[in-house]
């Protein structure tokens, strides 16, 4: 089911000023797709989230999911949450210690006054698709972490929502764990084919689980696209820097050549992915550190987008090893496989394909 946001704003007093949470936002979150709403603390995610589901109440604009009108300033519309037909995961889980595993599913549909048998067949169903069948007698208080988690998902689940939606509800586990249910909950969502809208501060999970991404930032929608497009492809420096590992450096386009945009750096000339910058305007040249080539010894003169440089320190980080260069007085991080023979203060040459030196606004 899709969600219409036009115009959302919200703003608090904190110490005397005025803080906007939300600054006009507008955004259509598909059906039937995860959505992620991904930026730093206090960018507004989970503002938006709960004026979504009528936690909170918007100053201006209009919400709309799935063509009903939930929220309406000018046309003074406020349906509660419990009539929105939304699911809803918290961060803390919310789950009751006092009760069992099968009253913490139950509860919405007891609240509802359902008929027991009816009750009985629905808890059953959603245990059993979250894989926690025969723990329904199970104290709460007696779950680990990811199995509390997967309760919070099936109490969402047995009410049938239109949308479920989740406020960072992994970042309580630890990282294998999390991992792991982050897996699981990819799979859940895409077997029920329903609409997602999940909030996240974390790139990694953002990047795993989602269909779609919104980068926000200071209350505002700052890009949205897929993963790949978010990640490969950003249009912002702000994008490119949160959402992975980044070299930033400051350019000047000097124009097409070759079917590339050229650019002058403090590194010299790099061809990049061509875009439309005009002769003579200012960017940013963004290269991941997977992307680099490094190798021992020094470049061929003049050629584009080799570079030398000194190690100024190594580690080594699992699969593989990180390398921080400095070259043209920037330090710069590579990312290297665990064979490779370069030590702290080797020279050394590395490159970057055109392909894979993307130019964004600064």
């Amino acid at each position: 089911m899709e969600i219409r946001i036009d115009g959302v704003g919200k703003s608090y007093v904190a110490e005397g000023k005025e803080v906007r949470a939300l600054d006009r936002v507008d955004l259509t979150i598909p059906a039937n797709r995860i959505f992620t709403l991904l930026g730093p603390s206090g960018c507004g995610k989970t503002t938006l989230l709960r004026c979504i589901v009528g936690l909170e109440t918007p100053d201006s604009g209009e919400i709309r999911i799935g063509g009903e009108i939930v929220w309406s300033a000018a046309r003074g519309i406020n349906v509660p949450p419990e009539k929105r037909g939304l699911g809803m995961v918290f961060q803390t889980y919310a789950i009751w210690p006092h009760m069992s595993v099968f009253d913490n599913v139950a509860y919405p549909l007891q609240i509802r006054g359902l008929a027991r048998r009816e009750i009985d067949a629905k808890v059953a169903a959603a245990l059993r698709f979250v894989q926690l069948e025969g723990l329904d007698k199970r104290s709460a208080t007696r779950l680990s972490g990811g199995q509390q988690q997967r309760v919070a998902l099936a109490r969402a689940l047995v009410a049938e929502p239109k949308v479920i939606l989740f406020d960072e509800p992994l970042s309580n586990l630890d990282a294998k764990l999390r991992e792991e249910t982050r897996k699981e909950l990819k799979t859940f969502l895409g077997q029920l084919g329903i609409t997602a809208v999940y909030v996240t501060h974390d790139r990694v999970e953002a990047l795993a689980l989602s269909d779609a991404i919104a980068v926000m930032r200071a209350g505002a929608i700052v890009e949205i696209g897929t993963p790949q497009k978010i990640y490969f492809q950003a249009d912002h420096r702000f994008v490119a820097d949160f959402i992975g590992r980044a070299n930033l450096i400051d350019a000047k386009v000097r124009g097409v050549e070759g079917g590339h945009t050229v650019v002058d750096t403090a590194l010299g000339a790099f061809a990049c992915q061509q875009r439309d910058l005009a002769a003579g305007s200012e960017a940013t040249l963004c290269i991941r550190p997977e992307f680099m080539r490094v190798d021992a010894g020094s470049a061929a003169a003049g050629v584009n987008n080799t570079v030398d440089g000194v190690v100024e320190s190594i580690a080594f980080v699992g699969e593989v090893y990180e390398v921080e260069i400095r070259a043209a007085g920037l330090l710069l991080l590579a990312r290297v496989e665990p064979d490779a023979e370069i030590h702290a203060g080797d020279t050394v040459r590395f490159g970057v394909d055109p392909a894979h030196c993307l130019l964004v606004s600064r």
